[in-house]
């Protein structure tokens, strides 16, 4: 829709339309007369800075608010010493939290300076009550608060900075709607992520996302096709399909879609390539999903599934809804379906309770399931989840060392399966020139795997076939083929 929308022909004397999207539109074009004014006051455009600090979903609605700031008239740098600046928050652990409250403390100094800045917070942390009461209590400076529910008013929010005087709060508790057609500056011109879902019903017990992100709430699937159509004919090669649980997907809709029978019609959209998709949650992973990867020409071989722990009893504590036989088993019949397959997860240690043996148990698993890379994490006590109330919170000592056990488990098995690869030519999308040296080029195979090799920019965006020379552990470097 927003390929359609000239601003220019909005009328903003006239009362703002009540439908959305194109309530917003109205108030970008808003937006749009103020900043000209600026343009005119200081012989240039204002400059905006957008800080992602979260998730795969968090990096999608940052690249929304960077295409809504664009289209009102800013800038886009990457220093926050800009004329606006909007952090876009994660709460899942505890220093996610206090990484912002630090970058505020330096920006509230900087904005003394520079009284014309503004200062905007959103995201996941912003939905905690306690949090709003101490940024009304100690950071007053901040000119706009909002949560994840709401983000597609963000025209509208920046407006009303605009136009009034201090700090504007919006966050709403929960939400049904879904609105998009909005403004999108996508990082990547030939790839992009693609919220299919968003909010998440399982309430983990250590997890505070179903209560900053809501209930489950699936897009229509005709939406779903029709914005990936767009974004195959504006060049992108490979989506990513987004959703705290992609697995759950189509249960809400009027008419019930599973998400493998999305993928089929996604499949079938000429001049997309590639098919990701991130979190599959094991207790909703069908054997109509494992047939649909094993059969497809275009969804990566690579498939996320975390784990958490593998110990039974702390699973049945984390209220994850399978158990350690069950998991692995499902990753036995992944593995025959799709030997290609890579493998990633996600794993807590220090889970309140969690004992040595259950330890052990998910030192098992990790030897078992031979993950091609793991996300490992300290749990992290968070205000009003179940597992905050536990007692047996474990000692930071007794957590480090099992961290750090864990950890050169989690290496030796990752390093043992990417060593397998080395000589084989993989497909390889290539993504920028290398940072560190410019005669080579970086770019992401189908599992996952980066691989370095010679190539200038005029490679970026294709799909190239590469020769995996020297495994890195984590990454290889190759040469085309």
């Amino acid at each position: 829709m927003y390929n359609e929308i000239d601003l220019d022909n909005i009328d903003i004397n006239s009362q703002p339309p009540i439908e959305e999207p194109g309530r917003q539109y109205y108030f970008m074009a808003k937006c749009r007369e103020l900043i000209k004014g600026f343009e005119q006051k200081n012989g240039r455009f204002p400059q905006a800075c957008v800080v992602n600090m979260g998730c795969q979903m968090n990096a999608r609605d940052s690249e929304k608010l960077a295409g809504i700031l664009e289209v009102m008239g800013y800038d886009l740098v990457d220093t926050e010493e800009a004329d606006f600046v909007i952090y876009n928050t994660c709460t899942v652990r505890e220093n996610a939290n206090n990484k912002v409250w630090g970058r505020l403390g330096y920006l509230g100094a900087y904005k003394k300076k520079h009284p014309h800045m503004k200062i905007a917070l959103c995201g996941c942390m912003m939905q905690e009550d306690e949090v709003l009461e101490k940024l009304k209590k100690s950071y007053r400076f901040v000119d706009l608060v909002f949560g994840t529910h709401n983000i597609y008013k963000f025209a509208e929010l920046m407006y009303t900075v605009f136009v009034q005087e201090g700090m504007v709060i919006d966050v709403w508790k929960d939400t049904d709607k879904i609105v998009e057609d909005l403004p999108v500056e996508r990082k990547y011109k030939f790839k992009s992520g693609v919220n299919i879902m968003f909010g998440c019903n399982n309430f983990c017990s250590y997890c505070i996302v179903p209560y900053v992100r809501g209930r489950e709430r699936s897009r229509k699937p005709q939406d779903i096709l029709r914005e990936v159509e767009r974004l195959a004919q504006d060049g992108v090669v490979e989506v990513m399909l987004l959703g705290q649980n992609v697995n759950s997907y189509g249960k809400n809709l009027d008419e019930p879609v599973t998400f493998a029978e999305l993928l089929m019609e996604i499949e079938k959209i000429e001049g997309i390539k590639r098919i990701r998709f991130m979190t599959s949650h094991p207790k909703d992973l069908s054997d109509e999903l494992i047939e649909i990867m094993a059969k497809s020409d275009k969804i990566c071989n690579h498939l996320h599934l975390p784990l958490q722990s593998g110990s039974s009893r702390i699973l049945k504590e984390m209220n994850r809804h399978y158990d350690k036989e069950q998991y692995l088993s499902l990753v036995g019949k992944i593995r025959a379906a799709v030997p290609d397959i890579a493998l990633t997860t996600d794993i807590i240690v220090g889970f309140p309770g969690e004992t040595e043996e259950d330890f052990l148990e998910t030192m098992d698993v990790v030897k078992k399931a031979g993950y091609e890379s793991a996300f490992t994490f300290i749990y992290s006590k968070r205000t009003g989840t179940p597992a905050a109330a536990k007692e047996e919170q474990i000692p930071e000592d007794v957590v480090k060392d099992r961290f750090d056990r864990l950890l050169r488990e989690v290496q030796s098995c990752a390093k043992e399966r990417a060593e397998a690869l080395t000589g084989r030519v993989e497909d390889v999308l290539v993504e920028d020139v290398n940072e560190q040296d410019n005669t080579l080029v970086s770019g992401r195979m189908g599992n996952n795997f980066i691989v370095h090799f010679p190539g200038d920019k005029s490679l970026i965006g294709k799909i190239v076939k590469v020769r995996l020379k020297e495994c890195k552990g984590f990454y290889f470097y190759g040469e085309l083929y």
